[in-house]
């Protein structure tokens, strides 16, 4: 009778263990909200601001190669005149994905309001 009592104290303490430890594990990330199938958006000529990102991860504005300090300046100075900006960001397939997700967390800490992104096709 001990043994079993040991037992389901052991198993109660466990689930209790994983139930806090469970409220511990949070998501850092951002929403992103995705059209609605068969809607497509009309953005003001204006209103894109267009970069482009080679195969070494550089990001280029106007033919300009850009810091990502860089980068944020020309998107604050962009969103100043227009507050509805919307950033383009064409990638080249070979590019390392860490630049992609680090231009991403610069438009997610700027607040632009519409990001999209595409792949180069290949030559």
């Amino acid at each position: 009778m001990l043994e079993t009592c040991a037992s389901s104290d052991l198993a109660f303490l466990l689930i209790i263990y994983f139930l806090v430890i469970a409220g511990f594990n949070t998501n850092i990330g951002f929403l992103v909200s995705l059209p609605e199938k068969g809607k497509s958006l009309t953005v003001a000529k204006e209103a894109l601001l267009r970069f482009d990102m080679d195969n070494r991860g550089t990001v280029f504005h106007n033919g300009v190669a850009l810091t990502l300090h860089d980068a944020e300046q020309t998107i604050t100075a962009a969103s100043g005149r227009n507050p509805n900006l919307a950033l383009l960001l064409s990638i080249d397939g070979k590019a390392p994905w860490q630049n992609v997700v680090l231009f991403t967390e610069l438009a997610q800490k700027l607040s632009v309001s519409t990001f999209s992104f595409a792949m180069k096709e290949e030559r």
